[in-house]
């Protein structure tokens, strides 16, 4: 487990307070993408989202960026330093995006463009939002390849796209989203696209860019063993909501949540070498159409009669949190 798990970040840079993010699809039907959503990142700390495909964590990135589907309803506050960054203009959102919040998506190569030297992208960002010389924004560009460890960053700074391997792509993509110093990175599964070596260098940049910088990292991602590696807190996202979310430590240590647990218990390093690994039932609900109650109801091998009403939140002996009636139960019979 990480040697930052469970250490604290300073004050909550990122706080999001019940956001919902409604999507239309065909038939003039509504995909409920994301539900009542609150969840904070504070500086110099990593937040691991995690979850299955389908369960919300790109849209909630992309509520956050202020980068939805047309036509996309957002309800709750999405607050960066204090400000609502909901209901934004435009114009003002594009200035904050790449400035104060930065995105690292998980294909480096799309996120680049072939045409142009590396060098010259990541010095585009920084004079598309500081008033400084071509020569300035050169060298702050320079600088930053060599930070996310590039090779001869002075010679590299004219190569295009294409001279460089997958995971040096991957670092031009991180320097060009830190170049003006983000008070919050979203990084959307920014290794899967890697091979294991490559990952592990690219998670432990992000780890030291994010103590040395005090940018606060909210690391999307499927794979529990990537946030077990590099997170401080970890939330975890079934079909559009926030079941769980504490300490990497605790909630590893002592899953709350039934998905929790089902989670951790089907990845390879939990069992035993032989035999087959334990699945999840079943699959994601139709969010067109989400279940009245408990989401995981009917996946859940300890479902009751009162799954149906949606559960409450409740602190965990660990100062986490959890959506659970059966640990309601278990608050209530503490009293």
């Amino acid at each position: 487990m990480s040697e930052r798990a469970g250490r604290n970040g300073g004050g909550a840079v990122l706080e999001l307070h019940d956001l919902s993010v409604r999507i239309p699809v065909s038939g003039g039907r509504w995909v409920e993408a994301v539900g009542g959503v609150t969840l904070t990142v504070g500086s110099a700390e990593i937040v691991g989202l995690v979850g299955e495909s389908g369960c919300g964590k790109s849209t909630l990135g992309g509520a956050i960026m202020g980068l939805l589907p047309g036509g996309s309803r957002v309800a709750g506050e999405v607050l960066l330093r204090g400000q609502d960054l909901r209901g934004l203009a435009e114009e003002d959102y594009r200035r904050i995006r790449g400035d104060d919040i930065a995105l690292v998506s998980q294909d480096p190569s799309a996120s680049l463009d072939p045409t142009f030297p590396v060098g010259a992208q990541v010095a585009e960002a920084i004079r598309n939002h500081r008033d400084v010389s071509r020569r300035a924004a050169r060298e702050r560009a320079v600088e930053l390849l060599r930070v996310v460890g590039i090779p001869d960053p002075g010679a590299r700074y004219a190569d295009p796209p294409h001279r460089f391997s997958g995971g040096m792509k991957q670092r031009v993509v991180i320097a060009a989203a830190l170049a003006n110093d983000p008070a919050v990175l979203i990084a959307d599964e920014p290794t899967t696209a890697l091979d294991v070596t490559i990952q592990a260098q690219i998670l432990h940049l992000l780890r030291d860019l994010t103590v040395r910088s005090g940018t606060g990292v909210l690391l999307i991602t499927h794979d529990l063993g990537v946030v077990a590696q590099v997170c401080d807190r970890v939330a975890v996202m079934y079909a559009g909501q926030v079941v769980e979310q504490g300490t990497v430590r605790e909630v590893f240590a002592h899953p709350s949540h039934p998905y929790t647990r089902a989670l951790l218990e089907s990845q390879p390093a939990a069992h035993h070498r032989s035999g087959d690994l334990p699945v999840i039932p079943g699959r994601v609900p139709d969010l067109s159409e989400p279940p009245a109650g408990c989401r995981f109801a009917a996946r859940c091998p300890r479902a009751h009669d009162r799954c149906a009403a949606p559960p409450p939140e409740i602190r965990t002996a660990g100062g986490g949190r959890v959506s659970c009636w059966l640990h309601h139960d278990t608050a209530r019979e503490a009293r």
